[in-house]
């Protein structure tokens, strides 16, 4: 299976924020939305970096509640890993597992087309272990 299932079974839809926008701002879309990140970016612009609930969370930890109001582009990673639409669900989920992140752009020329999370991939692969199965069980038993 291909992350390209992935984005069709839980569809493309990326939710974003500024650089400029302070840390409380994100982390109340975090809440609000129930989600683990969002892509950094200005409107209409490619993405510039990642912030996640762990971001968050790891900062509140270093220097207090202060961080809350720093911008985002002082908490967010920078240097985002990335995958294709056409990558195999074992190849980012063996990327995800190593880097020790939980969300990944999915990019297509260049443009940001969607954003799984190892949830997302560990549902996936757990759906395609099952069709597996399944078919093996069908073969032994002759159906």
């Amino acid at each position: 299976m291909r992350i390209e299932r992935v984005l069709r079974d839980k569809g493309g839809d990326v939710l974003t924020i500024t650089p400029g926008a302070k840390v409380s701002q994100a982390a109340a879309m975090l809440s609000e939305k129930r989600i683990g990140a969002l892509i950094v970016c200005e409107k209409g612009g490619g993405p510039e970096g990642i912030l996640s609930e762990r971001d968050i969370v790891r900062e509140l930890g270093r220097s207090g509640a202060g961080c809350l109001d720093t911008p985002v582009s002082e908490l967010m990673t920078a240097k985002i890993e990335s995958c294709a639409k056409d990558d195999a669900l074992d190849a980012v989920l063996t990327k995800m597992t190593e880097g020790r992140f939980r969300h990944m752009p999915v990019i297509e020329n260049g443009q940001m087309i969607g954003l799984v999370s190892i949830g997302d991939v560990v549902k996936a692969r757990l759906s395609e272990l099952a069709m597996e199965r399944d078919a093996l069980q069908g073969m032994v038993m002759g159906h």
